[in-house]
């Protein structure tokens, strides 16, 4: 990689540069790196947050809505003086006050099957986290499709669920066929959630794109790690690629363009 850094980086990422398994070429990479994360809210903030400070060179940022005063308890990029602005506006603020070094491109939209490939192809990692069925399938269908890696995370009242999504191994939908029927399970609005729990599951994902980004450690592929903030519990589960699967199985999709992604977001329709 031809990227050289100048005195101010090597001080900035200095405790970077002395590890061996980082090192300044793990560090230019970090720079000339491209991470879409889709949200920026409770999961978003802290992933954009703690990449911001690693360095990566570029951070995307989808997300429709304006910040609301509700949010501030756990959107840690958002501050009172941000209600009502655009949370992409927000959280591209935020960044750009932690790292000159760090670029933002800022979709104010919701990702959808119209727009999906025009800017994911765009990025080497994707960051999932958004709080919708549709999204999540979507972003599993196109990026397996192209490659792309995904570093997942979901939260619930108290608990949290991460995995990491690679061209190689299973796909979202080898743990979860289809949605869950709508109204099922509910939302933050509805049941609440933790302030500080998508600080520990967002962190988990930046650790995941960071990885990803290096090429480097044991990632959490084929297994879906659940942390339970009450009891202060991690655990693992593994999950094996299905066979049957329509998008990474023996006979995959190999467009969403027939897909719907609304209630089962089951392929086929069926």
């Amino acid at each position: 990689m031809s990227l050289s850094l100048d005195a101010t980086q090597l001080d900035r990422y200095s405790r970077h540069i002395i590890m061996d398994e980082v090192g300044p070429d793990g560090q230019k990479r970090l720079l000339g790196a491209r991470v879409l994360v889709v949200g920026a809210g409770g999961l978003g903030s802290p992933v954009l947050q703690y990449l911001a400070a690693a360095g990566v060179g570029t951070l995307g940022v989808v997300d429709d809505d304006v910040v609301e005063r509700s949010n501030l308890q756990r959107q840690i990029v958002h501050a009172d003086a941000d209600v009502g602005r655009p949370k992409v506006e927000s959280a591209a603020d935020f960044v750009a006050d932690l790292n000159p070094d760090v670029a933002v491109e800022t979709y104010e939209t919701r990702l959808d099957k119209t727009n999906v490939a025009e800017i994911v192809p765009e990025y080497d990692v994707v960051v999932d986290a958004s709080d919708n069925f549709p999204t999540r399938y979507l972003l599993n269908d196109f990026c397996r499709i192209h490659d792309i890696p995904i570093a997942h995370g979901a939260i619930y009242k108290f608990e949290g669920q991460m995995t990491t999504l690679t061209p190689e191994g299973p796909c979202y939908r080898c743990l979860f066929p289809e949605a869950p029927e709508p109204g099922t399970v509910p939302d933050c609005a509805t049941t609440g959630v933790l302030g500080v729990l998508p600080g520990t599951v967002g962190c988990i994902q930046a650790t995941e794109a960071v990885k990803l980004v290096l090429d480097a450690g044991e990632r959490l592929e084929g297994r879906l790690l659940f942390y339970d903030a009450m009891d202060l519990s991690f655990e693992t589960v593994p999950y094996q690629r299905n066979p049957d699967c329509p998008v990474c199985g023996d006979d995959p999709i190999g467009t969403i363009e027939d897909v719907e992604y609304t209630e089962a977001c089951a392929v086929g329709g069926d």
